[in-house]
């Protein structure tokens, strides 16, 4: 199996259950895998068969962004149907990072695989 993957995409969005959390943006890192075969793509030398990971990083900077959920397992959620839904890939990691949500701790988040069969 072949992967794609972004690493670091840093996005702020409203993200939390608490009072405070829910007036001021806060930082998450995202970070993808996506399965894919990318021997076409590797024979053609063209975009179009593969998964474009500049229009899958700018649709989740905008998606992201303008989410308001309160927990990081929703978010995390709709990352994950997101990719595969609109992007067509057949297995999708999605490792979310909230820094700082944790006093003492550098990281605290979630990871979550899903596939295509998981959204039919």
């Amino acid at each position: 199996m072949d992967k794609i993957f972004l690493s670091a995409l840093s996005v702020e969005c409203i993200v939390g259950i608490w009072e405070w959390e829910r007036r001021v943006k806060q930082t998450v890192v995202i970070d993808i895998e996506m399965a894919t075969d990318i021997r076409k793509a590797a024979a053609t030398d063209r975009i179009e068969d593969t998964i474009d990971y500049k229009k899958v990083s700018k649709r989740l900077l905008a998606f992201v962004g303008e989410s308001q959920y309160h927990l990081v397992e929703t978010l995390t959620e709709e990352i994950a149907k997101l990719i595969v839904t609109e992007f067509g890939v057949q297995w999708v990691k999605v490792h979310l990072n909230k820094q700082g949500a944790i006093r003492g701790a550098r990281d605290v988040g979630i990871e979550i695989e899903r596939t295509a069969a998981d959204y039919a």
